[in-house]
């Protein structure tokens, strides 16, 4: 079928407003399909982001176990070579955990959007429903 507008008004009503459900209906479909794989988009990255964040907890755990160590052998030995190997251990710890935290966060953000790109679609579709004499171009 044309959309021109002279074609349109030479077609009867009960026509119009057939073609006007069957177009709102894919229209629809293929918007509800659109939000679906943006969901999915931000669930990856959420998932990155979560990982991250379970990467540097485990890190951060390595950092006291190491940090344990280091307080146990300056208590015990006094010795340079061994509190001095267990506190470059947890230096070493705690910069990869700072690291992953921050990367953690950045994709956990991404993930998020303020409004997906669908919503102010459907919106904008809404609003033109409304006022379907309103067109964005005129």
């Amino acid at each position: 079928m044309s959309n021109r507008p002279e074609d349109l008004k030479e077609q009867p009503l009960p026509q119009l407003l057939k073609q006007l459900s069957q177009e709102t209906t894919t229209l629809l479909k293929k918007e509800i399909e659109l939000a679906k794989a943006e969901a999915r988009e931000s669930g990856k990255k959420a998932g990155m982001g979560a990982g991250m964040f379970g990467g540097a907890g485990i890190v951060g755990f390595l950092a006291l176990a190491g940090f344990t160590a280091f307080l146990i052998l300056l208590l015990v030995e006094l010795g340079l070579d061994g509190w001095l190997s267990a506190l470059i251990v947890t230096v070493v710890y705690g910069v990869i955990a700072g690291v992953l935290a921050m990367q953690g966060k950045n994709k956990v953000k991404e993930a998020t959007p303020p409004a997906p790109q669908t919503a102010e679609t459907v919106k904008e579709d809404v609003e033109w429903a409304k006022h379907p004499t309103r067109s964005a171009g005129r």
